[in-house]
Protein backbone atom coordinates (compact mmCIF):
# COMPACT_ATOMS: atom_id res chain seq x y z
CA UNK A 1 0.00 0.00 0.00
CA UNK A 2 1.45 3.60 -0.97
CA UNK A 3 1.75 6.04 1.64
CA UNK A 4 -1.17 8.05 2.52
CA UNK A 5 -1.02 11.87 2.81
CA UNK A 6 -4.24 14.48 4.34
CA UNK A 7 -4.39 17.63 2.00
CA UNK A 8 -6.89 20.35 3.28
CA UNK A 9 -7.56 22.86 0.95
CA UNK A 10 -7.12 20.84 -1.91
CA UNK A 11 -9.31 22.29 -4.14
CA UNK A 12 -7.84 25.21 -4.11
CA UNK A 13 -4.80 26.38 -6.55
CA UNK A 14 -1.99 25.79 -4.66
CA UNK A 15 -3.60 22.23 -3.14
CA UNK A 16 -4.62 21.17 -6.45
CA UNK A 17 -0.73 21.56 -7.24
CA UNK A 18 -0.04 19.76 -4.98
CA UNK A 19 -2.32 17.07 -5.01
CA UNK A 20 -1.22 16.65 -8.75
CA UNK A 21 2.51 16.62 -7.52
CA UNK A 22 2.22 13.72 -4.90
CA UNK A 23 -0.03 11.99 -7.29
CA UNK A 24 2.55 11.87 -9.81
CA UNK A 25 5.12 10.31 -6.52
CA UNK A 26 2.71 7.44 -6.26
CA UNK A 27 1.05 8.49 -2.86
CA UNK A 28 -2.99 8.18 -1.97
CA UNK A 29 -4.96 11.53 -0.89
CA UNK A 30 -7.38 12.59 1.38
CA UNK A 31 -8.72 15.54 -0.09
CA UNK A 32 -10.22 18.02 2.46
CA UNK A 33 -12.23 20.92 0.19
CA UNK A 34 -15.06 23.49 1.19
CA UNK A 35 -17.57 23.94 -1.33
CA UNK A 36 -15.73 24.32 -4.85
CA UNK A 37 -17.46 20.83 -5.34
CA UNK A 38 -16.80 21.61 -8.85
CA UNK A 39 -13.47 21.83 -8.77
CA UNK A 40 -12.31 18.74 -6.25
CA UNK A 41 -14.16 16.70 -9.07
CA UNK A 42 -11.98 17.85 -11.59
CA UNK A 43 -9.24 17.49 -9.49
CA UNK A 44 -10.38 13.53 -9.10
CA UNK A 45 -10.64 13.27 -12.85
CA UNK A 46 -7.07 14.45 -13.12
CA UNK A 47 -6.41 12.36 -11.03
CA UNK A 48 -7.32 9.14 -12.39
CA UNK A 49 -4.39 8.79 -14.64
CA UNK A 50 -2.33 8.15 -11.75
CA UNK A 51 -2.24 4.50 -9.51
CA UNK A 52 -2.76 5.91 -6.14
CA UNK A 53 -6.45 6.13 -4.00
CA UNK A 54 -7.61 9.61 -3.64
CA UNK A 55 -10.65 9.96 -1.12
CA UNK A 56 -12.66 13.38 -0.81
CA UNK A 57 -13.47 14.95 2.54
CA UNK A 58 -16.47 17.90 2.78
CA UNK A 59 -15.55 19.82 5.95
CA UNK A 60 -15.97 23.59 6.71
CA UNK A 61 -12.99 24.81 8.37
CA UNK A 62 -14.39 28.11 9.00
CA UNK A 63 -16.16 26.43 11.91
CA UNK A 64 -14.74 25.25 15.26
CA UNK A 65 -16.00 22.11 15.15
CA UNK A 66 -16.14 20.58 11.38
CA UNK A 67 -12.76 19.14 11.09
CA UNK A 68 -13.99 16.45 12.58
CA UNK A 69 -15.34 15.19 9.38
CA UNK A 70 -11.81 15.15 8.38
CA UNK A 71 -10.62 13.17 11.22
CA UNK A 72 -12.84 10.35 11.13
CA UNK A 73 -12.30 10.05 7.83
CA UNK A 74 -8.55 9.40 8.19
CA UNK A 75 -7.89 5.38 8.57
CA UNK A 76 -3.94 5.80 8.34
CA UNK A 77 -1.67 8.30 7.70
CA UNK A 78 1.98 9.33 6.72
CA UNK A 79 2.10 12.82 6.14
CA UNK A 80 -0.38 15.78 6.38
CA UNK A 81 -0.62 18.76 4.06
CA UNK A 82 -1.98 22.12 6.01
CA UNK A 83 -2.93 23.92 2.64
CA UNK A 84 -6.29 25.59 3.37
CA UNK A 85 -6.63 29.27 3.45
CA UNK A 86 -8.62 32.28 3.34
CA UNK A 87 -7.30 36.09 3.12
CA UNK A 88 -8.67 39.59 3.74
CA UNK A 89 -7.62 42.97 2.47
CA UNK A 90 -8.30 46.15 4.52
CA UNK A 91 -7.59 47.97 7.46
CA UNK A 92 -7.69 46.90 10.62
CA UNK A 93 -9.71 49.00 12.30
CA UNK A 94 -12.51 47.79 9.79
CA UNK A 95 -12.36 43.96 9.96
CA UNK A 96 -14.88 42.45 10.89
CA UNK A 97 -15.37 40.15 14.79
CA UNK A 98 -16.38 37.15 12.22
CA UNK A 99 -13.56 37.96 9.37
CA UNK A 100 -10.99 37.33 12.51
CA UNK A 101 -12.82 34.19 14.11
CA UNK A 102 -12.91 32.16 9.88
CA UNK A 103 -9.13 33.92 9.67
CA UNK A 104 -8.30 32.11 13.44
CA UNK A 105 -10.75 29.20 12.83
CA UNK A 106 -9.07 28.35 9.18
CA UNK A 107 -5.37 29.16 9.77
CA UNK A 108 -4.85 27.86 13.57
CA UNK A 109 -7.79 26.36 15.45
CA UNK A 110 -8.25 23.50 12.54
CA UNK A 111 -4.54 23.63 11.72
CA UNK A 112 -3.50 22.13 15.37
CA UNK A 113 -7.11 20.50 15.81
CA UNK A 114 -6.49 18.15 12.99
CA UNK A 115 -2.60 17.39 13.65
CA UNK A 116 -3.49 16.87 17.40
CA UNK A 117 -6.32 14.39 16.74
CA UNK A 118 -4.24 12.58 13.52
CA UNK A 119 -0.59 12.40 15.51
CA UNK A 120 -1.41 9.29 17.77
CA UNK A 121 -1.18 7.44 14.13
CA UNK A 122 1.69 8.80 13.60
CA UNK A 123 3.28 8.66 16.52
CA UNK A 124 2.46 4.38 16.97
CA UNK A 125 4.61 3.94 13.92
CA UNK A 126 7.24 6.39 14.86
CA UNK A 127 6.98 7.79 11.37
CA UNK A 128 5.19 10.99 9.54
CA UNK A 129 5.47 14.59 8.05
CA UNK A 130 3.31 17.64 8.85
CA UNK A 131 3.67 20.65 6.58
CA UNK A 132 2.35 23.91 6.95
CA UNK A 133 1.77 26.02 3.84
CA UNK A 134 1.83 29.59 5.82
CA UNK A 135 3.10 33.21 4.28
CA UNK A 136 5.43 35.54 3.36
CA UNK A 137 3.60 37.75 5.74
CA UNK A 138 4.16 35.55 8.81
CA UNK A 139 7.56 36.30 8.33
CA UNK A 140 7.32 40.17 7.71
CA UNK A 141 3.82 41.10 7.92
CA UNK A 142 1.87 43.44 5.80
CA UNK A 143 -0.03 46.32 6.12
CA UNK A 144 -3.65 45.51 4.84
CA UNK A 145 -2.88 42.31 5.71
CA UNK A 146 -2.67 42.43 9.75
CA UNK A 147 -4.76 39.86 10.92
CA UNK A 148 -3.72 37.37 7.82
CA UNK A 149 -0.17 38.03 8.93
CA UNK A 150 -0.99 37.40 12.40
CA UNK A 151 -2.07 33.85 11.75
CA UNK A 152 0.21 32.96 9.42
CA UNK A 153 2.60 34.45 12.26
CA UNK A 154 1.02 31.61 14.69
CA UNK A 155 1.64 28.62 12.08
CA UNK A 156 5.25 29.57 11.91
CA UNK A 157 5.58 29.18 15.72
CA UNK A 158 3.44 26.14 15.64
CA UNK A 159 5.99 24.70 13.26
CA UNK A 160 8.75 25.79 15.01
CA UNK A 161 7.39 24.42 18.82
CA UNK A 162 6.16 21.01 17.33
CA UNK A 163 9.26 20.45 15.59
CA UNK A 164 11.07 20.21 18.52
CA UNK A 165 8.25 18.29 20.36
CA UNK A 166 8.42 15.06 18.01
CA UNK A 167 11.67 15.37 16.22
CA UNK A 168 12.56 12.03 19.11
CA UNK A 169 9.61 10.20 17.21
CA UNK A 170 10.40 10.07 14.01
CA UNK A 171 8.04 13.09 12.91
CA UNK A 172 9.24 15.98 10.97
CA UNK A 173 7.51 19.26 10.83
CA UNK A 174 8.15 22.16 8.40
CA UNK A 175 6.45 24.97 6.37
CA UNK A 176 6.63 26.68 3.42
CA UNK A 177 6.13 30.02 3.02
CA UNK A 178 4.94 31.64 -0.57
CA UNK A 179 5.44 34.86 -1.92
CA UNK A 180 3.21 36.41 -4.23
CA UNK A 181 1.85 32.85 -6.35
CA UNK A 182 -0.21 32.81 -8.98
CA UNK A 183 -3.79 31.74 -7.76
CA UNK A 184 -7.31 33.37 -7.18
CA UNK A 185 -5.81 34.63 -3.51
CA UNK A 186 -4.67 37.39 -5.94
CA UNK A 187 -8.31 38.39 -7.89
CA UNK A 188 -8.52 41.54 -5.68
CA UNK A 189 -5.72 43.40 -7.21
CA UNK A 190 -5.83 45.40 -9.76
CA UNK A 191 -3.53 44.58 -13.15
CA UNK A 192 -1.94 47.76 -12.33
CA UNK A 193 -1.41 46.84 -8.76
CA UNK A 194 -0.17 43.47 -9.65
CA UNK A 195 2.63 44.82 -11.93
CA UNK A 196 3.52 47.01 -8.76
CA UNK A 197 3.95 43.96 -6.73
CA UNK A 198 5.81 41.75 -10.04
CA UNK A 199 8.63 44.91 -9.89
CA UNK A 200 9.40 44.71 -6.59
CA UNK A 201 9.89 40.67 -6.83
CA UNK A 202 13.58 40.98 -7.59
CA UNK A 203 13.18 37.90 -9.47
CA UNK A 204 11.07 39.98 -11.38
CA UNK A 205 7.64 37.27 -12.11
CA UNK A 206 5.05 35.65 -9.54
CA UNK A 207 5.63 32.42 -8.39
CA UNK A 208 3.27 29.32 -9.67
CA UNK A 209 1.59 26.36 -7.34
CA UNK A 210 3.25 24.13 -9.54
CA UNK A 211 6.79 25.77 -7.67
CA UNK A 212 5.07 25.42 -4.36
CA UNK A 213 4.16 22.16 -5.02
CA UNK A 214 7.77 20.64 -5.98
CA UNK A 215 8.92 22.07 -2.38
CA UNK A 216 5.80 20.50 -0.69
CA UNK A 217 7.15 17.17 -2.45
CA UNK A 218 10.95 18.09 -1.24
CA UNK A 219 9.96 18.25 2.72
CA UNK A 220 8.39 15.07 1.82
CA UNK A 221 11.14 13.17 0.53
CA UNK A 222 14.35 11.42 2.26
CA UNK A 223 15.87 14.42 0.22
CA UNK A 224 15.03 16.58 3.40
CA UNK A 225 15.50 13.77 5.92
CA UNK A 226 17.57 16.21 8.54
CA UNK A 227 15.17 19.19 8.23
CA UNK A 228 13.00 19.59 10.50
CA UNK A 229 11.29 22.89 11.95
CA UNK A 230 12.44 25.02 8.90
CA UNK A 231 10.35 27.82 7.05
CA UNK A 232 11.12 27.37 2.88
CA UNK A 233 11.08 30.60 1.71
CA UNK A 234 9.14 30.69 -1.81
CA UNK A 235 9.44 33.92 -2.84
CA UNK A 236 11.55 35.12 -5.37
CA UNK A 237 13.45 37.46 -3.21
CA UNK A 238 11.21 39.48 -1.88
CA UNK A 239 11.64 40.80 1.56
CA UNK A 240 14.68 38.33 2.11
Amino acid sequence: MGKWILITGASGGIGQAIAKQLAKEGYSLYLHYHQNETAIKQLLESLSAYDGEYLPIQADLQQENDYKKIVENIFTIDGIIHASGISTYGLFTDLKEEEMKALWNIHVHSLMCITKAILPKMLSRQSGNIIVITSIWGQVGAAMEVAYSAVKGAQISFVKALSKELAYNGIRVNAVAPGAIKTNMLHTFSPEEMQLITEEIPMGRLGSPREVAESVAFLLSEKSSYMTGQILSLNGGWYV
